[in-house]
């Protein structure tokens, strides 16, 4: 069994307002992130929410998806995948998403669980055409080591020493999807979607 974690606690400090409620369709960038994990071959998926909780809770319709809080959100991301780590119970592994990484969708979600499946390994993580990138997968083998991780991008230390035969590559043929750190970046996503963005600052 796969279950997928995503990571929707952060507190947005650039932006200036939850980045996980900027709208992005007929959603918010949370809400697709969500809705293309749901629309997924995983099994489960679980939603990590901290910074801003009941603002974003408000603004999500989960169909499948068991939502989780992570009180501890402002020591890092490493804690969210804790909590999602707790959530997702006693899986054969996690696929670890963003919850600001809207352009990774359920066929890319698929393409690298599928790969996972036929030939498990201990982690992965996605390549793409310029660089890697989300989701990781992780097996049951490797969430001691998640347990000891603290901080922001603590995940990728783990990348950055192993292997790639203990973290395989999974190439996927698609240019690497933005993340959304800074509002430039929320265009550049929006861009991508075909969709509008909020003006800069708005609340709404």
């Amino acid at each position: 069994m796969l279950v997928g974690v995503v990571l929707g606690a952060g507190s947005s400090r650039r932006l200036g307002r939850p980045k996980q409620t900027l709208p992005f369709g007929d959603t918010t960038v949370l809400g697709r992130v969500v809705r293309h994990a749901e629309a997924s071959s995983l099994d489960r998926v679980v939603v990590v929410l901290g910074g801003a909780a009941d603002e974003v809770r408000a603004t999500l319709a989960p169909g499948r998806a068991t939502v989780t809080l992570n009180t501890a959100y402002g020591t890092g991301c490493a804690s969210s995948l804790l909590a999602g780590l707790d959530a997702a119970g006693h899986p054969d592994g996690i696929v670890m998403l963003l919850g600001d990484m809207p352009g990774v969708d359920a066929a890319v979600i698929d393409e690298v669980a599928a790969a996972w499946r036929a030939d498990p390994g201990w982690a992965a993580v996605t390549s793409y055409e310029d660089g890697l990138g989300h989701p990781f997968v992780f097996s049951a083998a490797a969430f001691g080591d998640l347990r000891a991780l603290h901080g922001d991008k603590a995940v990728w230390k783990i990348v950055e020493r192993e292997p790639p035969e203990r973290v395989r590559r999974l190439r996927v043929a698609r240019p690497l999807p933005p993340d959304i750190d800074t509002w430039e970046d929320y265009r550049e996503a929006c861009r991508r979607a075909g969709v509008a963005p909020a003006a800069t600052g708005s609340t709404g």
